[in-house]
């Protein structure tokens, strides 16, 4: 009852749930589930005669994880305010599920023993998905699924009953598909979760530090190390034969990075075996890079790439534990491998190895904040060269510009669309709203379209446009004066902005 009054008093006291009635709702409902459930408990355990007890019970992968997940999110939120705004809303959270976690165990037994574990089920669930006000019912929803399904979903592994299912990846994963079946995406923020994300500085170092404790203590170095080894050797290969990212934005995207640190790193839901672990990372990224494909082939989001894989892969571990056992596999154990060498003990010499790979993949670009394909340029040139996929990228990329204001954007988008896709009733919509905006050549594009031709007026983004076409994936660009912000265009691709900038924005 305490959990369900805590619960519904926070609607009183922050006014960004008292502004929003829907989430106002959802706070209540949350707090009826958990008041009829004590209820339901009480009366239950009184007519069988059933003495309740709590017991403190400190686990240090909870705590530990608690700490990093957390030092991660603070960051986050240092460079993306709504980050912040969300914290209050994971408390409300929190509580529901510290209830809810009590009233499953205490249906299965006589003690609830209470510590961290929640802390980095809902951290890991507010990494990647956020239900929109109108929709938050749904967030409680995945926090509820997380717990029944750690609570009833089980089986037998070495001599003891256990939970199949990573209590924050199943929920995420099974919302996730009907969201895409639905076409419902929209009624959350993950891609605007997934995009900023990038934004702090230094993301790629940061979620390294912060989860290099666990990942010496918990020996889950080894997935890692599979994983983002697979993904960038793919990438690789990927832009050596094609000239382009897989990835549009970098080798490895940061939510794909931070999924195989703290997304599918649960020690009981993975393999015992290092080599299980090495296929386990493995197969993790070789899931994420084909759902990527099949996800961008049907037009459905493709930030789910990272959420999907994870529950089937949970149902595999027993499976390649069996697996590892092959001889031939032996081969796959880092630590075995570096002992015989001199490098002890196993876990460390493994997480050993995983700070020289990053700091190794880092030095080359493979993990940093400044990969070309962020930046419209590197997208237009592979389009110019006949790549229907760099002209689909260009395409949205322009949309967003278009959408933020930009009527050289707008024009550029309809141009693209009109020359290299073939849909000209889209591009006359984008040379409307270039024609809105005051871009003078989205007019004259409209009447060339109406006529057939297939020559369209171009004109370089004026100074005003130039912090919102100049934009990657890092965030927005603040900068306003002239030469400065053609020298940072410069550096990104724009070469036709090497030079002096033709006049000054207003302040």
């Amino acid at each position: 009852m305490g959990f369900a009054a805590a619960l519904a008093s926070i609607t009183t006291v922050f006014p960004q749930i008292s502004r929003e009635p829907v989430i106002v709702q959802s706070f209540f409902g949350a707090a009826a589930v958990l008041v009829a459930g004590a209820l339901a408990l009480f009366f239950s355990a009184r007519r069988s005669g059933r003495a309740l007890t709590i017991q403190t019970e400190i686990k240090t992968p909870h705590w530990l994880q608690m700490c990093a997940q957390g030092s991660l999110m603070l960051y986050w939120g240092w460079h993306v305010s709504p980050v912040y705004g969300n914290l209050v809303l994971l408390l409300g959270q929190l509580l529901f599920a510290f209830g809810f976690d009590a009233l499953l165990q205490w249906f299965g037994r006589d003690d609830y023993r209470i510590g961290f574990g929640p802390f980095p089920i809902l951290f890991s669930i507010n990494f990647f998905m956020w239900f929109r006000p109108d929709w938050y019912y749904w967030q409680f929803v995945i926090v509820a699924l997380g717990f029944a399904a750690k609570a009833f979903i089980h089986w037998e592994r070495d001599g003891r009953r256990r939970h199949i299912f990573n209590p924050s990846s199943f929920p995420l994963a099974v919302v996730s598909l009907a969201l895409i079946l639905t076409g419902t995406t929209n009624a959350t923020y993950g891609l605007e979760i997934a995009q900023t994300l990038f934004n702090p500085p230094h993301i790629y170092i940061a979620v390294f530090l912060v989860t290099l404790p666990a990942q010496i203590l918990f020996g889950v170095a080894t997935m890692t190390i599979g994983a983002v080894t697979t993904a960038y050797v793919w990438s690789l290969l990927y832009f050596g034969v094609t000239g382009e990212f897989f990835f549009r934005d970098a080798f490895i995207p940061i939510a794909v990075f931070l999924g195989m640190h703290l997304l599918f790193t649960d020690p009981a839901t993975s393999p015992r075996t290092e080599q299980g672990k090495v296929m386990f990372g493995v197969l993790y990224a070789s899931f994420t890079i084909a759902l990527a494909a099949i996800l961008e082939a049907t037009g459905a989001p493709s930030f789910y790439d990272k959420l999907l894989p994870i529950p089937i892969l949970n149902l595999m571990v027993r499976r390649i534990d069996a697996w590892a056992a092959l001889p031939f596999l032996r081969g796959l154990e880092p630590a075995r491998i570096l002992g015989a060498v001199g490098f002890s003990p196993p876990r460390l010499a493994t997480a050993g190895l995983w700070a020289v790979m990053f700091a190794g993949l880092g030095s080359v670009g493979g993990l940093d904040d400044h990969n070309p394909g962020q930046y419209l340029p590197f997208w237009q040139q592979a389009c110019e060269a006949g790549s229907e996929r760099a002209c689909r990228n260009v395409v949205q990329m322009e949309g967003v510009h278009c959408a933020r204001g930009s009527g050289w954007a707008c024009n550029e988008r309809g141009i693209t669309l009109a020359s290299k896709l073939g849909e000209a009733q889209a591009a006359r919509a984008e040379f409307g709203r270039a024609c809105d905006l005051g871009f003078g050549s989205g007019c004259e594009n409209l009447l060339r379209l109406a006529t057939g031709s297939a020559d369209f007026a171009q004109a370089p983004p004026p100074i005003e446009d130039l912090p919102v076409v100049i934009r990657g994936s890092k965030g927005e660009v603040t900068e306003r004066d002239p030469a400065a912000l053609y020298a940072l265009a410069c550096s990104r691709g724009w070469g036709d902005m090497c030079g002096t900038p033709p006049g000054r924005l207003d302040p």
